[in-house]
């Protein structure tokens, strides 16, 4: 219910400052639950390409340390987030979402190079995808990178590509997990294309005190 009451208040708000966002191939998005891969460019894109797949809803790994927060554990739990400890990952990083793809009807927003500081892809998402037998959606965000910039009208753009399907019946070796990385980042490039031909993202240096 959480959810939904803030979608009916954040997305009429970033309409009004910033305008409606472009959406790009939404035909793209298959039925059922699926995993949402992405580029991590700002802090604000889980947020804005849930708004943008709304009414189906979505789970998402937040780092530990915010829900030590009382007030917010409260509310992420109720948005569907669930504690990752980033710098000792175990199973649960894992077992979590499977379970949560497998028995209820969210999907999962996985940002494939774990950090906004880094365009290094990693093999979660692909893991997570065939252990709960769900496809992986490439998307791709191009907009304002800070909550201040939507006041400056720059427009937002979001791209579905086509579903990465993996094979249960295939070992996820080095080689075909290398296979999968270069279907998606193949597919996040033509995305980016397709919106702007010209646009190139710089991965920002990382905080000393940042372990997002």
């Amino acid at each position: 219910m959480l959810y939904s009451f803030l979608v009916a208040i954040v997305q009429p708000f970033l309409n009004l400052i910033n305008g409606k966002a472009k959406i790009y191939n939404k035909e793209n998005i298959p039925d059922g639950n699926y995993i949402i891969i992405a580029p991590h460019r700002t802090w604000m894109d889980p947020v804005l390409i849930a708004l943008a797949i709304y009414p189906k809803k979505f789970s998402f790994m937040a780092k530990k340390e915010i829900f030590e927060n009382p007030l917010a554990a409260f509310f992420l739990k109720r948005l569907h987030a669930f504690p990752v400890d980033r710098k000792n990952p175990g199973p649960s990083v894992i077992k979590k979402p499977v379970q949560i793809l497998r028995k209820t009807d969210l999907s999962t927003i996985i940002f494939p190079s774990g950090s906004r500081y880094s365009s290094k892809l990693k093999g979660g998402a692909t893991l997570i995808a065939k252990l709960a037998n769900v496809p992986l959606v490439p998307v791709v965000y191009q907009g304002p990178l800070k909550f201040g910039e939507m006041f400056k009208r720059q427009p937002r753009h979001i791209a579905f590509g086509k579903p990465i399907y993996v094979d249960r019946k295939n070992k996820l070796d080095e080689a075909s997990q290398a296979k999968l990385e270069d279907e998606m980042q193949k597919s996040f490039d033509e995305l980016d294309h397709q919106i702007n031909p010209n646009y190139k993202y710089i991965v920002p240096p990382k905080p000393k005190d940042d372990d997002f």
